[in-house]
C-alpha cells in the first residue's frame, strides 16, 4: 500500500516558492529544510500534521550541476511557483517497479535518508498526478518538523483522462483517504488545507 507522504511546491527560486507559500497560507514558514547534493536543490518544508508535509523545492543556486535531469522536472522549470507533483511513500518499493516510475535511487539530507523513484529523464508522471514513490529510512522530516497548526484537509488531482489514472493508483494501492480524483483538460492540482486563519487553497 501507499500512503500520501508530502506535497511539491516548485519554484524558479527557493525565496519566491516561500513568498508564495507564505502569502497563500497566511503565515511564516519555520526555517526548516536543507539541501539535496544527490540533484543539486534545496528546500523547505512545512508540516501538514498527520505524518504529511509540503515541501518547497528550486535549483539551488551554489550547487554544482547533477549527473541527471532533476527530480520534478525542475530542469528548465520557469512558471510562477505552484502545486506541481506530489509523493507517496511505501514500505515496499520494488513491489510497484512495473509500473515505470523510474529506477529507486538512494537520497540523502543531513540525519534523514531514503529511497526515492526516479525517471531517468526527470519527468512528471501523468503531468504530475501520478506520484513518485519514496521509502524512508529509520526517520521522516515530520518527526522533528515544528507543528504550526496546517493540516492536509484534501488532495485534489485534476486530469484529461481520470479513469486512467485512477488504474495506476489502484495498482500503487493507493489509501484514497486525503485524495481525490476528477476530469480537468489539463493535470492540475489542488490542496485544501486547513489553518490557523482558516481554509487555504494552494495550486
Amino acid at each position: 500500500m501507499t500512503h500520501l507522504d508530502h506535497l511539491v511546491v516548485a519554484a524558479t527560486t527557493l525565496a519566491e516558492g516561500l513568498r508564495y507559500v507564505q502569502d497563500t497560507l497566511g503565515l511564516e514558514l519555520p526555517s526548516a529544510g536543507g539541501k539535496h547534493p544527490l540533484m543539486g536543490t534545496h528546500n523547505r518544508l512545512l508540516n501538514l500534521g498527520n505524518g504529511a508535509y509540503l515541501e518547497i523545492i528550486a535549483v539551488d543556486p551554489e550547487a554544482s550541476p547533477p549527473a541527471q535531469p532533476r527530480w520534478f522536472n525542475l530542469e528548465g522549470f520557469s512558471k510562477a511557483p505552484c502545486l506541481h507533483t506530489w509523493v507517496a511513500r511505501t514500505e515496499a518499493l520494488e513491489r510497484y517497479r512495473a509500473l515505470g516510475l523510474g529506477p529507486a535511487r538512494e537520497a540523502r539530507r543531513g540525519d534523514l535518508h531514503w529511497r526515492i523513484t526516479l525517471p531517468e529523464d526527470g519527468r512528471l508522471h501523468w503531468g504530475g498526478v501520478v506520484p513518485y514513490l519514496i521509502q524512508w529510512g529509520p526517520g521522516h522530516p515530520t518527526d522533528t518538523l515544528p507543528d504550526v497548526g496546517c493540516r492536509l484537509l484534501e488532495l485534489v488531482l485534476l486530469h484529461p483522462q481520470p479513469d486512467a489514472v485512477r488504474a495506476v493508483l489502484r495498482v500503487l494501492e493507493l489509501d484514497w483517504g486525503k485524495v481525490r480524483l476528477g476530469f480537468a483538460s489539463s493535470p492540475e492540482l489542488m490542496a485544501i488545507i486547513d489553518t490557523p486563519g482558516g481554509l487555504k487553497l494552494l495550486q
